[in-house]
């Protein structure tokens, strides 16, 4: 069961999974194809309870990539762990993000790191992820991700547009970071489910870049050589935002590299 597979994220996730598992998913927004797809279930976070969809169709793993409201997610999450708790053989696999190491800007980030965060949506994550971590080991997969990329994802769309329009793209020249597709990340989750894997995941590539950099490598695999770019400085030395796997790596196949983060860009 994936919370918010309609969104870009469990989208991907149930067309990676519904070809080999029973695979159903909640929408928010109103849409004539999730209401005629059997597996798709309305399900508003802020006024509906999770338990009545997760009483009537007992999944074994739910996959949370809901976005909303914070507290109301931090209910629903724990009712979902009352599930948990209450339902043998059941897992949650919960998307985290690198915000939840926001606070910390001198190094990355490994899976056993202690985590702190100055904004509001990496402490929300933490909260979350504290829950779990306070359960039995394979009752939850906790999954860091960082910024996402791929062709169809809302972020280099974001990039054409502001490069069709001429518009100045934002970028943080002091932040170091790593990345991911979407591609590589429902590949590594659906990995993570054949295989029965529990704990803290980081998927993100394996090697770091500056953000701005990042971003000036896409815009030239999508064919602009000289991209207007907005440098944003946030401190006055390079800072870390970025999920390094190392304790529990994942076979060399699904792991990622910046470089294949880039070249994801140009193929829709």
């Amino acid at each position: 069961m994936i919370l918010g597979a309609s969104g870009f994220i469990g989208n991907a996730l149930y067309k990676e999974l519904y070809p080999y598992f029973d695979t159903h998913g909640t929408y928010f927004t109103d849409n004539a194809f999730y209401q005629k797809n059997h597996k798709f279930h309305q399900y508003d976070v802020e006024r509906e309870s999770i338990s009545v969809l997760l009483e009537n169709l007992r999944p074994n793993i739910i996959i949370s990539a809901l976005r909303g409201n914070f507290d109301a997610q931090v209910h629903a999450h724990f009712e979902i762990i009352n599930y948990l708790l209450q339902n043998k053989n059941t897992k949650l696999i919960f998307l985290s993000s690198a915000n939840v190491f926001d606070a910390f800007t001198n190094y990355p980030s490994y899976e056993y790191d202690k985590t702190l965060s100055q904004s509001v949506y990496g402490r929300f994550k933490i909260k979350i992820e504290n829950a779990l971590l306070r359960l039995p080991n394979t009752k939850y997969v906790i999954a860091r991700l960082p910024m996402v990329y791929g062709a169809n994802s809302p972020r280099v769309q974001e990039i054409k547009k502001q490069l069709q329009e001429k518009e100045a793209i934002e970028v943080f020249s002091n932040v170091v970071v790593n990345a991911t597709t979407e591609a590589k990340l429902t590949q590594q989750l659906h990995y993570i489910i054949n295989r029965n894997r529990q704990g803290v995941f980081h998927l993100g590539s394996k090697d770091l870049i500056h953000h701005n950099d990042l971003v000036t490598e896409i815009c030239e695999a999508l064919g602009e050589k000289k991209p207007l770019l907005m440098n944003v400085y946030d401190s006055n030395f390079d800072r870390f935002l970025a999920v390094i796997p190392k304790d529990n790596l994942l076979p060399k196949n699904l792991q990622i590299s910046v470089h294949e983060v880039v070249t994801s860009s140009m193929v829709s």
